[in-house]
This record gives structure tokens, C-alpha cells and sequence, in this order.
């Protein structure tokens, strides 16, 4: 009911023109850029979203776009005779991102920015959020025990309070090497039946490979930035070195193995709370130009270089709802739907 609301209400948005107009006012505001925050590329219409963006915006690499908006600005240069620039990210480098999203940007001639973990490539091991969702399914048992609560693990909503549980212990790590070691037991402590190759190959909670990365990058359509090596909780490691290893060692491995200069960096999940201010001083000193959150906004020329807000949007909402959200009329009408939307967080 909640999807069927906010489909209706977006076709009314565009069909209408309130999206055309609201696209128009962007325009008339002087210098914008719109960074789109994407995660995953399948389950869903790539391909779609990136026909109608490449027909009402100037599609471009991050890094390009951000030369351009940070660029001085001629006295008399009005931007609202041409469309607003706008970047597509995708965050994390899943799997799916070279099987869909890189396919539909060489079909469409769309760039694309992707955000790397090193580690997840050099590992080829699923991303660590989901895997409480991911071993509970695998679990032979019919009962565990966790930080001395006990769950039923033939009931469904036990089953989902410990694969919460397991995602917060994982999210609150200390260090990587904690988390890793937590993430050990658990997947011994839950006895798991037999994982199958070909089930991961389908599963879309895994990353590229370089060789992947190499081919996107060679198409002339992918640009890559930085996502640390490992993919903590910035603000909740406790020792300031972990932050500036997971930082500055992400930009050397991913120089080394893509050839190429990397100037962007993705704060893992994003927001201010999960950034803190040991990880903000270390991406300066890495020697990053540009890092984004998940902050929403629209950048600008004032905006801080190291804390570029984006859009957040999913790949499997209908066009209409991407129009809407991209032209910022959703936005504006946000509150009166307040009760049919449902935040699940980023990754």
C-alpha cells in the first residue's frame, strides 16, 4: 500500500510538470550538483533510471563534476541554459555493479563512479552487513544463545531479532579484527550447513574482483574512488591509527592496482554520527581532494569539499520516484507523507 502511495503520488508529480518546474528552479539557482548515492544494481531497472537521468541531466565522473563546481565562476555565467550536472555513485563495489550497472552505462554511454573495499576484493567474502540475516538462514540449529539471550531459531521473528543482533555486534566493532573474530564464532557457534559456489555467484551481498574493476575502468565509462579497506564504523574504532590505516591504506592499494590517481573517498554508511572527527582529519591527510557522506543535500560551490552531501536512491523504485527525488520536489512535499515512508539506514 505504502509503495502504491508513493507511485501515485510521483507519476502525479510528473505528469503534472512539477517535476519539469522543479528541475527548471534547480537550474535558475546558479551552480548545483546532484550526487546520487546507489548501492546495489540488480533487483531492479538500472537501465531504466539511467535513461530517464542521461535525458534530463548532464551526466558525469565524480571527480570532473567536482573540478567543474568547484571551478571560479564567471560574474556574468548564468547555468540555468543548461541541464544540472549530476553524478551517479555506487558505494561498497558489489558484484552486481559490473554485471548490471556497468552493462547499462556502456549500452547508454552513462559514466559511472564506483566506491572500492580493497579488503572485500582481495577477500572475495561477503560484505559483513547481512551476514546475520545471511547465517541464520544457514543455521542447522534450532536454538542459540547470544550475549545471554536465547532465541528460537524455528520462530521467524526470533530468527530475525538475532540476525539484529548479530548486525549490531557487527556494526559497533571496536576494531576490524574484532568484528572479524566475532564473526568467526558465530558462523562456528551456529553450525551452518554446506554453502554451495554457485549460491554465492548468485548472491548479491558480494564485491567485483580487479579484474572487473580493471575492465570498467578500461571501458572509459567507470571511475573509482575510495571506501577504506575494510569497511568499519569510522567513528566507533578506538584507535585513531585504525582510521588513518583503513583511510590512507585504501588510496595507496587502490592507486597500486587500478594505475590511476584516486581522489574521492565514500565515508562508510555516512552519516555525521558514523564519521567522527579522527576520520575527517585522516582523509585530508591522505591526500583526498573530495569525500562524500550520506547526508542529504545538493553541493554547491560553498559546500565543505569533505563532506559532500548526496541523494540517496535505490535501484528498485520506479523511475517516477527517481524523477521526483532528483528534482527535489519530493523533498518539498516530504512531511505530508512522513507516515508511508520507512528509513532502513545505508550501508
Amino acid at each position: 500500500m505504502r509503495k502504491a502511495v508513493r507511485l501515485i503520488v510521483a507519476a502525479f508529480f510528473y505528469y503534472s510538470g512539477l517535476v519539469r518546474f522543479s528541475r527548471w528552479r534547480m537550474r535558475q539557482r546558479g551552480p548545483r550538483l546532484l550526487i546520487l548515492n546507489y548501492h546495489r544494481a540488480s533487483l531492479g531497472d538500472i537501465r531504466r533510471h539511467m535513461l530517464y537521468l542521461k535525458r534530463h541531466y548532464r551526466i558525469l565522473h565524480l571527480e570532473e563534476a567536482l573540478e567543474e563546481l568547484y571551478a571560479p565562476q564567471p560574474p556574468a555565467k548564468k547555468s540555468g541554459r543548461q541541464p544540472t550536472p549530476l553524478v551517479i555513485t555506487f558505494d561498497d563495489g558489489y558484484h552486481d555493479n559490473y554485471t548490471h550497472a556497468f552493462k547499462a552505462a556502456v549500452e547508454l554511454h552513462v559514466p559511472i563512479t564506483i566506491f572500492l573495499i580493497p579488503g572485500y576484493i582481495d577477500s572475495g567474502e561477503y560484505f559483513w552487513w547481512g551476514e546475520g540475516e545471511r547465517l541464520v538462514k544457514r543455521s542447522s540449529l534450532t536454538e542459540f544463545t547470544l550475549d545471554g539471550q536465547i532465541y528460537h531459531l524455528q520462530q521467524p521473528a526470533s530468527r530475525q531479532a538475532l540476525s539484529q543482533a548479530i548486525d549490531a555486534r557487527l556494526r559497533g566493532a571496536r576494531s576490524v579484527a574484532e568484528r572479524e573474530q566475532f564473526l568467526t564464532r558465530v558462523k562456528q557457534d551456529l553450525a551452518l550447513v554446506p554453502d554451495t559456489c554457485d549460491g554465492k555467484v548468485k548472491d548479491v551481498n558480494i564485491p567485483l574482483s580487479w579484474g572487473e574493476a580493471l575492465k570498467m575502468q578500461e571501458s572509459g565509462f567507470v571511475s573509482f574512488g575510495a571506501h577504506t579497506m575494510n569497511h568499519p564504523v569510522l567513528s566507533r574504532l578506538s584507535d585513531p591509527s585504525d582510521v588513518r590505516y583503513e583511510i590512507a591504506t585504501c588510496r595507496q592499494v587502490l592507486q597500486e592496482r587500478l594505475g590511476r590517481s584516486v581522489r574521492t573517498f565514500a565515508y562508510p554508511i555516512g552519516r555525521t554520527e558514523h564519521i567522527g572527527p579522527e576520520a575527517l582529519k585522516a582523509v585530508r591527510e591522505a591526500g583526498y581532494s573530495w569525500a562524500v557522506t550520506t547526508t542529504k543535500g545538493v553541493a554547491t560551490p560553498q559546500s565543505d569539499p569533505y563532506r559532500l552531501e548526496r541523494v540517496l536512491v535505490e535501484v528498485r523504485r520506479h523511475w517516477l520516484l527517481i524523477a521526483a527525488e532528483t528534482s527535489g520536489i519530493w523533498s518539498i512535499f516530504a512531511p505530508l507523507w512522513k507516515p508511508f515512508t520507512k528509513s532502513k539506514g545505508n550501508i
